[in-house]
């Protein structure tokens, strides 16, 4: 993990060693392990107790060397999906003295430092909190908190160790009392989409709340909530 520094900013994200694990690491635990159900597939197919045996039985009936030489290849270009999936959705952030900028994937964001209270890391989330207590970011990442930390600070950033407003959620509990109009209804929905664990909603769900003047954090499938200072 790393943070890269051009005197006027300073980049901070997972580094090299990420991208050897997804690169390397990926393809060939996929080779070994499609590789490995391959040949285990005369062996599974008829128990009853596992599943796809329709693909097992395929499997099983291939002529050598298609099975031998092919599963680990098909395996091994699985785990270079996935590793191209996961360089994508790197987050890669930017701090310099007057604004954040944050990158993953096409998807680029930047937040101001005259907009900025405190920010902080809640778990694997770096969070930017406005005047008023609002959420201006909340992006997760396999970032180094001790180097965002450094970079925050050095280029003037209020940066804290835990979110100042911690004290202030309550545990959401449906038709509780004290939210504004409609937060409930999102909320209800909002835990729906965290059982399901839909990212997409949860983050769509979370900013109509901000609008509402509500800010959500989860805790093991648990929402818990605060209004804002507005």
């Amino acid at each position: 993990m790393r943070a890269d520094s051009s005197g006027t900013s300073t980049v901070v994200h997972a580094g090299a060693g990420e991208l050897v694990v997804m690169w390397l690491g990926f393809p060939l635990l996929g080779a070994g392990a499609v590789g490995a159900l391959a040949a285990g597939a005369d062996w599974l197919t008829g128990r009853s107790w596992v599943p796809f045996q329709d693909v097992l039985k395929l499997v099983a009936g291939a002529p050598e060397p298609y099975v031998t030489i092919g599963a680990p290849l098909l395996g091994a270009l699985a785990g270079l999906v996935v590793a191209l999936i996961g360089t994508a959705e790197r987050l890669t952030v930017t701090v310099e003295r007057e604004r954040i900028r944050l990158r993953r994937d096409r998807t680029r964001s930047e937040v101001s430092r005259r907009d900025a209270q405190a920010v902080f890391r809640d778990g694997n989330d770096l969070v930017v909190l406005g005047a008023a207590g609002q959420e201006l970011v909340r992006e997760s990442g396999e970032l180094p908190g001790d180097r965002l930390a450094a970079a925050l600070r050095e280029h003037g950033w209020p940066w804290t160790e835990q979110d100042p407003y911690r004290n202030a959620y309550r545990r959401w509990v449906p038709e509780l009392p004290g939210l504004p109009a409609g937060a409930d209804a999102l909320l209800r929905a909002r835990q729906r989409a965290l059982e399901r664990g839909d990212g997409d909603d949860l983050r769509d769900l979370r900013t109509e709340l901000g609008r509402l003047g509500v800010v959500v954090r989860d805790e093991r499938k648990r929402q818990y909530w605060r209004p804002t200072d507005r």
